[in-house]
């Protein structure tokens, strides 16, 4: 779970850090200035790697205090992964909690993502998070951010939580986006920040005792150049868009290409770099399934399946590749469902319908007509249509005689009257009609759960628990899996990201 410095970087030829392999900080730095004509060096009091949920509110206010700030990213643009996000927040003691008379507090939201999350999340992180969330939330607010009409809201398709806390703008992530990159720009053109886009972070610079004293830095011409600062912080984000360091931290193929092409890994390196470690890999958990638009994994989705019963009761029937039953479809748990789905082989699933079930039942998938799937079927690897089941099985490669046995176990239990073997509750129609339908769907994510490891000070820290000098780091560069643990749970991602990157602009050194 914690590649070396040198293998990690043949994984990501695309940060242009691979020539370095093996340098330390200070050859990194030595070799740039002998190979390019870089720029002198300027002194700044905060370095923020990572101009996205967590470094532009960093930035923001850590420049209103008076602090000289250099906030540079690989991308064209400021935002991160901010406006390609669903921008789901969750606090307690919000000023939209408080227009409609909602109680809450911290310990509240504190159990209920424990509770979701079966206490797999970092409890310093989660306290830490959840007593930040209500000031950082509010500052949206009080900067201008709306929430969309009825919010906030017990869930948004995940576990719910007991109390509403919930919430998103009518915009979702550019909503955010349209409240923080205003205060970063105007701080960037008064002077306050120096932002510089299409620059990415090579090496951090480090001085004899492992304290971190900046970074070396690449623009997008490959001219390398020393960034000394104070304090630096590393808010990168994740590797959710590096199949191969993904595979190697989570132990899961990365299905879907749909995280932020940036999300490369680079901050994991810096960190690793420095002397921090990795965590978290081991809470990874899939989201329940979408259908992939090819063999060739990772690929883009060709539809999403409404699988959440709250949304659409199930009229099929859910199976692994050996043609077995192995959850209750209609579970009201989405956690359940995606942690059954982990332990089937290739974290897959395939939807079996029948002639009654295309045409009474509502339509289950995002993108496709029932008509539209059956024309799909067998031009599409994902889609299989036959008279009989085992020619479904053997061109949809599930095991005969398994799914055969499923099938007629489901539809005598159904005519018999008899309850369901997994407790299912909704069972419309027997599947005993031809063609038979069975869609695959692949578990993905669009986040990545390990992370730097940090202490309660959101300092990057060695395996011995130490903390690196001078080294910060906030947003999905610490993972999912630190705040919202084995699960999707409600807000755990986002603001965090923003809650700690306030709290680094707000306590760290400004002059």
């Amino acid at each position: 779970m914690k590649p070396g410095k040198r293998k990690f970087l043949q994984g990501l030829a695309a940060s242009g850090a691979a020539a370095w392999a093996g340098l330390s900080p200070a050859a990194v730095a030595a070799a740039a200035r002998k190979t390019k004509i870089a720029a002198a060096a300027p002194e700044f009091d905060l370095l923020i790697v990572g101009a996205g949920t967590a470094g532009m509110p960093a930035a923001a206010i850590a420049a209103a205090r008076g602090a000289r700030v250099a906030l540079i990213d690989k991308a064209p643009e400021i935002g991160g992964t901010t406006p390609r996000s669903s921008g789901q927040i969750a606090a307690s003691r919000t000023v939209f909690q408080q227009a409609l008379g909602i109680v809450d507090s911290p310990d509240e939201h504190y159990d209920d993502i424990m509770r979701i999350n079966n206490f797999t999340s970092d409890p310093v992180l989660t306290r830490l998070f959840v007593n930040n969330a209500p000031a950082a939330v509010n500052w949206l607010a009080a900067n201008g951010f709306k929430v969309t009409d009825g919010h906030p809201v017990l869930t948004g398709g995940h576990e719910p939580f007991t109390k509403r806390r919930y919430q998103w703008g009518p915009e979702n992530g550019k909503s955010l986006l349209k409240i923080m990159a205003p205060l970063v720009r105007a701080a960037a053109e008064s002077g306050k920040i120096t932002l510089l886009l299409n620059t990415g972070a090579v090496d951090l610079i480090q001085d004899s005792a492992g304290a971190v004293s900046g970074a070396v830095v690449e623009d997008a011409a490959g001219v390398r150049r020393d960034i000394r600062a104070r304090n630096t912080v590393i808010a990168s984000g994740g590797c959710a868009s590096n199949p191969r360091l993904f595979e190697e931290l989570h132990g899961a193929r990365l299905a879907a290409t749909v995280a932020y092409p940036f999300s490369q890994g680079q901050g994991l390196l810096l960190g690793q770099g420095a002397g921090g470690y990795l965590r978290g890999g081991d809470n990874y958990v899939p989201l329940y399934g979408t259908v992939l638009s090819s063999e060739q994994m990772p690929c883009a989705p060709d539809a999403g399946f409404r699988s959440n019963p709250h949304d659409r009761p199930p009229w099929e029937l859910h199976v692994n590749s050996h043609g077995d039953r192995f959850v209750r479809e209609d579970h009201p748990g989405v956690e359940y469902r995606q942690h059954q789905l982990q332990k089937q082989p290739g974290q897959c699933l395939w939807i079996i319908a029948s002639r009654d079930t295309l045409d009474k039942a509502p339509t289950g998938f995002v993108k496709w007509t029932a008509a539209q799937i059956l024309e799909k079927c067998n031009k599409h690897p994902m889609y299989h249509a036959a008279d009989d089941l085992d020619t479904l099985a053997l061109h949809a490669g599930i095991n005969p005689a398994g799914l055969r046995r499923t099938v007629a176990e489901y539809n005598d239990a159904l005519r018999a009257g008899r309850p369901d073997r997994f407790g299912r509750q909704h069972r419309p129609v027997a599947l005993d009609l031809a063609p038979f339908v069975a869609v695959r769907a692949t578990g993905w994510t669009v986040i990545s759960f390990a992370g730097l490891a940090v202490d309660g000070a959101l300092r990057v820290i060695r395996s011995d628990g130490k903390p690196i000098g001078n080294l910060y780091a906030a947003g999905e560069v610490l993972g999912a899996g630190s705040t919202s643990g084995n699960a999707y749970t409600n807000g755990t991602m986002l603001t965090p990201a923003l809650a700690f990157g306030k709290m680094l602009g707000e306590t760290l050194p400004a002059g």
